[in-house]
C-alpha cells in the first residue's frame, strides 16, 4: 500500500518534533500537525517564560543582596510588565520559529491545523483533507486541568499567565505541586501580593519529605500567605475582582485566582476511541516501553501518555521512537530514573532517584545529610540553609537517590545524575576531589551517614 507520508506526527511540541525531525534526517518523509504554536508547552507557555519568569522575579533580592556587598545604592526599581512582556513575546516568536525551521531544513511538512486520527493509517485536518501515513506518532502534551468547583470560569490556568496584561495586585494561587509552588513565587517576587492555598499540610506531595518541608518554609519566607489544609469550594465575580469561599466557610477577595491542580492528557476529540486505541482512567495513551499504542500503526510520547510528564522525558521518548524506527538502532527510554527541578526561589530543589521513603522500602538505607548556611549569602546576613542529601544502600553501596536544595540546586543535580545513572556507589563519590569553595562540594565530603533505616522482617523500618 502507497502513503502519503512514512510518518505523520499530531502535535508540534518538544517530543513530537524531536521526533519528526530526527526520522526526517533518517530519510523518512515526514509531515506534522500542530493546532497551536510550534513549540508546544514548554517553549511557548511552559519551561521557558516560567524560567524567565522566575530571572525576572530575583531581581529584587539580587538588589537587596549587592547593597551587603558593598553597593548601598542597588536598587531593582519599580517593575514593568509591560517591558518584560514585549521581550519575553520577541524571545518565544524566535525559539518557535526556531523549531519549525529546524524540522523543515531536513524535508518536513507542517501543517498549522487540527488533526483527528480517521482510521490505523489515516489522520483528518481541520480542513477536511486527509492524509494517510505508514506510522501516526500522537504527541499532543496536556492540559491543565480545573477543580470543578462553581465558579471555576473566573479563574485562570498557567496558560494564562503568559498573556495578562497587568500584574493582579492580590492574587490566590491553588494548589500545591510544582506549577504551584513555582508561580507563587513569581508572582510574590514580580510585587503581587500573593496566596497559596493547598489542601495537604506541606507542598510538593510525592517529593523527598525533607524537601518538602525545606520548600513549604521557604515560600512563607519570601512572603507567601500559605493556607495549609484549605481547599476552594465556589468563585464568585466581585466587581474587578473575584470572591472565593473555602471549604472552613471562610472568604476572601482577589484580583485574580489561579488553578494549578493538575494537568490531564490532551486526548479529546482525537478520533481515539473510535480507531480502538486503548486509553487509560485519565485519558491517557497506553503504551508499552517502545512507545507503540495497542493498534501497532500509531504511537505515543510525552505527557499524553502520563508516563514522566517533563519536557526532556518526551525528547528523550521521540528520539528513541525515531531511532528505533527509521535509524535501525532499537532502543527505549527508562523512567525510573529521571532528575526534575522545582524552580523557586531564593532557592530550587531538585532530585533525581528515590526518595528517602521509597529507599527504606528497598532495604537498608544510609541517609547523608548536610545543611549549612551557604557563603554567598550567609555573608549578605541570610539565614538560608542548603541540603545535600544522598541515599545509600547499604549492601551494594550504590546512591540511590540525591536532594538538593539550594541555589541553582537544577544545575547541581544535572552533573550528580551522571553518576547516580551510571551506578556510582557512596566511595565513588567520596574518592572525588572537592572544588572548594563551592556549595556543590558537600556532595563528595560527607563521610558519616546522618541516620540509618534498618527493614525488619515485618516490613517496616
Amino acid at each position: 500500500m502507497s502513503f502519503d507520508y512514512d510518518l505523520f506526527v499530531i502535535g508540534g511540541g518538544s517530543g513530537g518534533v524531536r521526533a519528526a525531525r530526527i526520522s526526517a534526517g533518517y530519510g523518512a518523509k515526514v509531515g506534522l500537525a500542530e493546532e497551536s504554536r510550534m513549540g508546544g508547552t514548554c517553549v511557548i507557555r511552559g519551561c521557558v517564560p516560567k524560567k524567565l519568569m522566575i530571572f525576572a522575579s530575583s531581581a529584587p533580592e539580587a538588589a537587596e543582596e549587592a547593597q551587603d556587598y558593598g553597593w548601598p545604592d542597588a536598587t531593582a526599581g519599580e517593575f514593568s510588565w509591560r517591558a518584560f512582556k514585549s521581550k519575553l513575546d520577541t524571545e518565544l516568536d524566535r525559539l518557535e520559529a526556531a523549531y519549525a525551521r529546524g524540522f523543515e531544513s531536513v524535508g518536513g511538512t507542517i501543517y498549522h491545523q487540527r488533526a483527528r486520527l480517521v482510521g490505523p493509517h489515516e489522520v483528518e485536518l481541520a480542513n477536511g483533507k486527509r492524509i494517510t501515513a505508514k506510522h501516526i506518532l500522537i504527541a499532543v502534551g496536556g492540559r491543565p486541568q480545573l477543580p470543578g468547583i462553581e465558579g471555576e470560569e473566573l479563574g485562570m490556568i498557567s496558560d494564562d499567565l503568559f498573556l495578562m496584561r497587568e500584574i493582579p495586585g492580590r492574587v490566590l494561587v491553588v494548589g500545591g505541586g510544582f506549577i504551584a509552588c513555582e508561580f507563587a513565587t513569581i508572582l510574590n517576587g514580580l510585587g503581587s501580593d500573593t496566596v497559596l492555598a493547598y489542601r495537604g499540610d506541606k507542598v510538593l506531595r510525592g517529593f523527598d519529605h525533607d524537601g518538602r518541608v525545606l520548600v513549604t518554609e521557604q515560600l512563607g519566607e519570601i512572603g507567601v500567605d500559605l493556607r495549609l489544609g484549605l481547599t476552594p469550594t465556589r468563585l464568585e465575580k466581585d466587581g474587578d475582582g473575584v470572591t472565593v469561599r473555602f471549604d472552613d466557610g471562610s472568604c476572601d477577595r482577589f484580583d485574580a485566582v489561579m488553578f494549578a491542580t493538575g494537568r490531564s492528557p490532551y486526548t479529546g476529540g482525537l478520533g481515539l476511541e473510535e480507531v480502538g486505541v486503548k486509553l487509560g482512567p485519565k485519558g491517557e495513551i497506553v503504551v508499552d516501553e517502545w512507545s507503540q499504542t495497542n493498534i501497532p500503526s500509531i504511537y505515543a510520547v510525552g505527557d499524553v501518555t502520563d508516563r514522566v510528564n517533563l519536557t526532556p522525558v518526551a525528547i528523550r521518548e521521540g528520539h528513541s521512537f525515531a531511532d528505533t524506527l527509521f535509524g535501525n538502532n532499537p532502543r527505549h527510554l527508562d523512567h525510573s530514573l529521571v532528575a526534575s527541578a522545582v524552580y523557586t526561589r531564593p532557592h530550587e530543589f531538585a532530585s533525581v532517584g528515590m526518595t528517602e521513603d521509597e529507599a527504606i522500602e528497598r532495604g537498608r538505607v544510609e541517609v547523608y545529610d548536610a545543611r549549612f548556611r551557604p557563603m554567598r549569602s550567609a555573608f549578605a546576613g541570610s539565614d538560608a540553609r542548603v541540603m545535600m542529601k544522598l541515599l545509600v544502600d547499604e549492601d551494594s553501596r550504590k546512591v540511590l537517590g540525591c536532594h538538593i536544595f539550594g541555589p541553582e540546586a537544577g544545575e547541581l543535580i544535572q552533573l550528580a545524575a551522571i553518576p547516580i545513572t551510571m551506578g556510582a556507589t557512596k566511595e565513588d563519590f567520596d574518592r572525588t576531589v572537592a572544588v572548594h569553595p563551592t556549595i556543590a562540594e558537600e556532595m563528595v565530603t560527607m563521610r558519616q551517614p546522618t541516620r540509618r533505616h534498618e527493614v525488619h522482617q515485618d516490613g517496616n523500618s
